[in-house]
Parts: structure tokens; sequence; C-alpha cells
């Protein structure tokens, strides 16, 4: 079974990578539009999308001007008490979006980028909701198979990427596993690769973009490397109150 999940998976970047091309530009478009004109690049993504935020934002080889919204945001500049993040269904409410995005402060420049492989759930939906009503550019990486597959839950009957400009599709399968067992279940998640690799696709091509048009791309290096940290906090001075680098 390792061997048919690694086969599988493998199988299915490939693809990705060939089927992705002629989508990720038009969005890096968007991403290196907003670079230029000194914007930020906000991520947002609940649950294991929460990874794909931290793709986009705040890591080595990504771009500085990179924000990452999530629910602990809640919590951790919002006030409220710690329990509210015990509640499992807290994806899945519309509310906290104008909440998250209140707290984030973007400006008309920024651009938006919501992942969600299901793309039903309340609070990811109204967040799209929202940021494309301030006028933000929107890209999305979801599912389209699953997506489409699952009744909408927001209350508008949308799902995530019906509010996109750019949508990324990562090709997960319906219920985001690969490998069908006995019992009628499966098993092998495979968003988190798909979505990551897209992630990638769209930095990059973000970063060749910006060079094409004569923009220095501000770009991390890693902390971990002699000077990269003392580098990095330089760049970000830049973005001075616009960027959140929290510990998780």
């Amino acid at each position: 079974m390792t061997v048919s999940a690694s086969a599988s998976a493998a199988a299915l970047l490939a693809r990705l990578g060939e089927v992705a091309k002629t989508d990720v530009t038009p969005a890096a478009e968007l991403l290196a539009g907003s670079v230029r004109d000194n914007g930020v690049i906000q991520a947002f993504g609940t649950g294991h999308s929460q990874g794909t935020a931290l793709e986009i934002a705040g890591r080595a080889g990504g771009l500085i001007p990179s924000n990452r919204l999530s629910l602990s945001d809640l919590v951790q500049f919002g006030g409220e008490d710690p329990s509210v993040l015990a509640d499992p269904m807290l994806e899945r409410r519309g509310d906290v979006a104008s909440r998250l995005y209140e707290m984030a402060a973007p400006q008309p420049q920024d651009v938006f980028v919501i992942a969600s492989s299901s793309g039903v759930n309340s609070s990811v939906v109204e967040m799209a909701h929202i940021v494309t009503s301030k006028g933000h550019k929107l890209v999305v990486i979801t599912s389209l198979r699953h997506s489409s597959q699952v009744p909408a839950k927001h209350e508008s009957g949308k799902r995530l990427s019906d509010f996109a400009d750019v949508t990324l599709d990562n090709g997960a399968p319906f219920g985001d596993t690969l490998l069908p067992l006995p019992d009628g279940t499966s098993v092998g998640g495979v968003s988190s690769l798909t979505a990551g690799l897209l992630a990638q696709m769209l930095v990059a091509d973000t970063v060749r973009l910006l060079l094409e048009w004569g923009v220095e791309p501000p770009v991390y290096v890693s902390n971990n490397v002699p000077g990269g940290y003392e580098r990095n906090v330089k760049l970000e001075a830049r973005y001075e109150g616009r960027l959140r680098r929290t510990a998780s």
C-alpha cells in the first residue's frame, strides 16, 4: 500500500504540474502587481489548509510582504477567550471572517490567497465574500472535484471558487484520499501536497514576473543561515505594522 500511495501521489503531482501552468501565471500577475504597488499578500486557510497559508506567508524562499490570517488571531489579537478555539465547528462559522478581516486591516492594494480543499466551510467563503466586496483581488486554491460534490454551507449558496478572480485546482479527489479500503473508506490524504506545490509555483512565478518588470523581489532567506535573520528583519521593516510573525 505504501508503494501504491507514493506512486499515486507522484502521478497526481506530475499531472498537476502540467495542468496548472496555464492557471498559475494569471494568479501570479495579481500577486506581483500587489507587491509592485506596495501591497501585502494576505493568506487564509483553516484546518489543514492552514499549511497552505504557511507556504505563502513568512517562509524561507517566499515573499516578505505576506501575512497569514488564522482562526487563532481571535485569541492572539482579538481578545477572545482561548476556549473559543476548542470549538471544532469554528471554521464553519461565517461570522468570524469579518473579525479576522478587521484585525488584519488590509490596504486596498493587498491581494488575498484563500485555501480550502472542500471550498464550502462558511468562514473561508464569507472571507472570500468580504474581500471581494472590498475590492481586493482573490486567488483561491481548492479542489473543484470535491467542492462540486458537496452542498454549499454559506448562506449565499456559493462556494469559495465562486468568488475567485483566479482558481487553482489542487486536483485532490472527493474526500481528499487516494487509496480505497475494503470497508468502503479510503486513506492517503493528498491535498496538502498538491496545494503546497501550487503555492510554491505561485510564488516562483510571482518572483519571475517581478524580475521581468524590473522590480527587486523582496524574498526571505532562511533565518537559519548566517545573517539571514538580520536581513529579513531589515526588509520586513518596510511593511511595519502590516505583517504578523507568530510562533505558529
